[in-house]
């Protein structure tokens, strides 16, 4: 009889134990929870422990700080946008100067055809016609702010003139320009062309 308790009494004892197992896993969870728990409490607390006047200090640095980056990045942008326009206005400037200068040889060509033919003493439709299409040139020329240089009775300006002939003659003043043997041009306040020039004396 004696075997046969024992033999009933052996899975009531495992069952016991595991119980007890589970028991104890649940108090260890439970103490880690409740540990988790205080320390978060504690740090509310702690967060809590700020006076409203360092947090005020606090925001108002954060502020500072982000007005100080706006007011850069305005600059910034603004710097870009006057740059990018004054290189727009570049680009503009060569390209329209690039295409007068190729015009220039024509209206070169239309001044020669009506000093040729003037020389001869003919005034005709066709010289007549030649005028008018120069002068439409000269006008559309200045639209776009172009003008002729000073050239004959001026002193010699390098900046505007070149020099490709010399004249000792004592009725002109020294460096003074007697003849023009192409004309110069200006694009604004740049020079389109230098004046080809006698210089005297």
């Amino acid at each position: 009889m004696e075997n046969k308790k024992d033999k009933f009494d052996e899975p009531i004892k495992e069952e016991i134990n595991e119980e007890t197992d589970v028991n104890l896993e649940k108090t260890e969870t439970t103490e880690k929870t409740d540990s988790g728990t205080s320390e978060e409490t504690q740090a509310k607390a702690q967060e809590s422990q700020i006076e409203p006047k360092d947090e005020i200090g606090c925001l108002k640095a954060k502020c500072d700080d982000y007005l100080d980056k706006y007011q850069r990045c305005l600059a910034e942008f603004d710097n870009f946008r006057k740059r990018t326009s004054k290189e727009k206005a570049g680009m503009y400037d060569e390209g329209v100067k690039d295409t007068l200068l190729k015009l220039l040889s024509v209206m070169d060509n239309l001044d020669r055809a009506i000093l040729s033919r003037e020389a001869k003493d003919e005034e005709d439709s066709f010289l007549t016609g030649v005028k008018m299409i120069l002068k439409q040139l000269k006008e559309i020329f200045a639209s776009m702010d172009v003008t002729e240089i000073k050239a004959v009775g001026e002193k010699f300006d390098p900046a505007y003139h070149e020099a490709v002939a010399h004249e000792e003659n004592e009725e002109y003043g020294e460096n003074e320009i007697v003849f023009e043997m192409l004309k110069g041009y200006m694009y604004k306040d740049k020079v389109l062309r230098h004046s080809m020039v006698k210089v005297a004396n």
